[in-house]
Protein backbone atom coordinates (compact mmCIF):
# COMPACT_ATOMS: atom_id res chain seq x y z
CA UNK A 1 0.00 0.00 0.00
CA UNK A 2 1.60 3.52 -0.85
CA UNK A 3 1.73 6.02 1.63
CA UNK A 4 1.38 8.83 -1.28
CA UNK A 5 -1.09 11.22 -1.61
CA UNK A 6 -1.88 14.07 -3.64
CA UNK A 7 -1.58 17.90 -2.52
CA UNK A 8 -5.44 18.57 -2.49
CA UNK A 9 -5.31 15.72 0.38
CA UNK A 10 -3.10 17.65 1.89
CA UNK A 11 -4.56 21.08 2.10
CA UNK A 12 -7.72 19.10 2.71
CA UNK A 13 -6.16 17.26 6.29
CA UNK A 14 -4.85 20.96 7.13
CA UNK A 15 -7.12 22.37 6.67
CA UNK A 16 -9.28 20.88 9.10
CA UNK A 17 -6.45 20.77 11.76
CA UNK A 18 -6.31 24.14 12.27
CA UNK A 19 -6.33 27.39 10.52
CA UNK A 20 -2.96 27.90 12.14
CA UNK A 21 0.30 27.23 11.32
CA UNK A 22 3.94 27.28 12.49
CA UNK A 23 6.37 29.15 10.41
CA UNK A 24 9.86 28.58 10.16
CA UNK A 25 12.61 30.34 7.89
CA UNK A 26 16.35 31.53 8.39
CA UNK A 27 17.87 34.58 7.95
CA UNK A 28 20.94 35.51 6.37
CA UNK A 29 22.60 34.72 10.17
CA UNK A 30 21.86 31.49 9.92
CA UNK A 31 19.53 31.32 12.90
CA UNK A 32 15.79 29.88 12.62
CA UNK A 33 12.93 31.93 13.74
CA UNK A 34 9.22 30.05 14.13
CA UNK A 35 5.96 32.38 14.32
CA UNK A 36 2.44 31.74 13.57
CA UNK A 37 0.66 32.48 10.68
CA UNK A 38 -2.32 31.90 9.05
CA UNK A 39 -1.92 30.83 5.62
CA UNK A 40 -4.75 30.87 2.79
CA UNK A 41 -4.74 28.22 -0.24
CA UNK A 42 -4.95 29.75 -3.67
CA UNK A 43 -4.40 26.85 -6.16
CA UNK A 44 -1.15 25.13 -5.11
CA UNK A 45 -0.09 28.48 -3.34
CA UNK A 46 -0.04 28.93 0.17
CA UNK A 47 -0.17 32.34 0.94
CA UNK A 48 0.32 34.45 4.04
CA UNK A 49 0.18 38.14 5.08
CA UNK A 50 3.21 39.68 6.90
CA UNK A 51 4.77 42.90 7.48
CA UNK A 52 7.03 44.09 4.76
CA UNK A 53 10.03 44.84 7.64
CA UNK A 54 9.79 41.56 9.83
CA UNK A 55 11.60 39.11 10.48
CA UNK A 56 9.87 36.39 8.14
CA UNK A 57 9.99 38.95 5.31
CA UNK A 58 13.55 39.63 5.83
CA UNK A 59 14.54 36.03 6.41
CA UNK A 60 12.76 34.91 3.40
CA UNK A 61 14.42 37.14 1.27
CA UNK A 62 17.59 36.01 2.79
CA UNK A 63 16.75 31.88 2.03
CA UNK A 64 14.44 31.13 0.56
CA UNK A 65 13.24 27.53 2.34
CA UNK A 66 10.70 27.49 4.78
CA UNK A 67 8.78 25.07 6.18
CA UNK A 68 5.59 25.01 7.82
CA UNK A 69 3.64 22.95 10.75
CA UNK A 70 -0.12 22.96 11.30
CA UNK A 71 -1.01 22.82 15.35
CA UNK A 72 -1.94 19.20 15.70
CA UNK A 73 -5.48 17.88 17.29
CA UNK A 74 -5.67 16.24 20.83
CA UNK A 75 -5.13 12.82 18.92
CA UNK A 76 -1.74 14.42 17.39
CA UNK A 77 -2.30 14.58 13.61
CA UNK A 78 -0.51 17.38 11.79
CA UNK A 79 0.91 18.10 8.60
CA UNK A 80 4.21 19.62 8.12
CA UNK A 81 4.95 21.41 4.84
CA UNK A 82 8.39 22.44 2.91
CA UNK A 83 8.75 24.98 0.41
CA UNK A 84 9.94 27.90 -1.47
CA UNK A 85 8.86 31.56 -0.54
CA UNK A 86 8.98 34.82 -2.04
CA UNK A 87 7.64 37.84 -0.68
CA UNK A 88 5.02 40.07 -2.78
CA UNK A 89 4.38 43.65 -1.99
CA UNK A 90 2.96 44.93 -5.26
CA UNK A 91 -0.44 46.50 -5.37
CA UNK A 92 -1.51 44.21 -7.98
CA UNK A 93 -0.80 41.24 -5.71
CA UNK A 94 -2.40 42.90 -2.69
CA UNK A 95 -5.43 43.64 -5.50
CA UNK A 96 -5.81 40.17 -6.11
CA UNK A 97 -5.32 38.52 -2.52
CA UNK A 98 -7.54 41.14 -0.66
CA UNK A 99 -10.84 39.57 -1.32
CA UNK A 100 -11.05 36.02 -1.65
CA UNK A 101 -8.15 34.01 -0.73
CA UNK A 102 -8.29 35.00 2.96
CA UNK A 103 -10.97 33.25 5.08
CA UNK A 104 -10.43 36.30 7.73
CA UNK A 105 -10.80 40.14 7.42
CA UNK A 106 -7.65 41.68 6.23
CA UNK A 107 -8.25 45.19 7.13
CA UNK A 108 -8.64 44.20 10.68
CA UNK A 109 -4.73 44.27 10.50
CA UNK A 110 -4.29 46.64 7.62
CA UNK A 111 -7.25 49.14 7.29
CA UNK A 112 -5.86 50.90 4.15
CA UNK A 113 -6.80 48.34 2.32
CA UNK A 114 -4.32 46.97 -0.71
CA UNK A 115 -4.21 50.61 -2.28
CA UNK A 116 -2.99 52.04 1.12
CA UNK A 117 -0.66 49.70 3.06
CA UNK A 118 2.50 50.23 1.98
CA UNK A 119 3.72 48.30 5.34
CA UNK A 120 1.78 45.44 4.23
CA UNK A 121 3.19 42.51 2.17
CA UNK A 122 2.08 38.43 0.88
CA UNK A 123 4.15 35.83 1.30
CA UNK A 124 4.16 32.72 -1.30
CA UNK A 125 4.94 29.63 -0.39
CA UNK A 126 5.69 26.78 -2.92
CA UNK A 127 5.51 24.00 -1.67
CA UNK A 128 7.82 21.04 -2.36
CA UNK A 129 6.90 18.42 -0.42
CA UNK A 130 4.33 17.73 2.72
CA UNK A 131 4.08 15.09 5.28
CA UNK A 132 0.80 14.04 6.72
CA UNK A 133 1.31 12.30 10.30
CA UNK A 134 -1.92 10.42 12.01
CA UNK A 135 -1.30 10.04 15.56
CA UNK A 136 2.09 11.54 15.81
CA UNK A 137 2.94 9.34 12.98
CA UNK A 138 2.43 6.39 15.16
CA UNK A 139 -1.09 5.80 12.88
CA UNK A 140 0.68 6.56 9.60
CA UNK A 141 2.26 8.53 7.66
CA UNK A 142 1.20 9.87 4.37
CA UNK A 143 3.60 11.67 1.58
CA UNK A 144 3.40 14.10 -1.21
CA UNK A 145 5.99 15.61 -3.09
CA UNK A 146 5.70 18.16 -5.86
CA UNK A 147 8.58 15.53 -8.34
CA UNK A 148 5.86 12.68 -7.68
Amino acid sequence: MSDAIGLDEVKTFASELSPWAHLATVGADNQPDVVPVHPCWEGETLWAMLGINSVKARNVVANPHVALHWQVTEVGDGVELWGSAEVFDDVETKRRLWDGVFDYDLNAFAPGGPDDSPETAFLAIHPTRALVLKQYGMGGMLRWSAEG
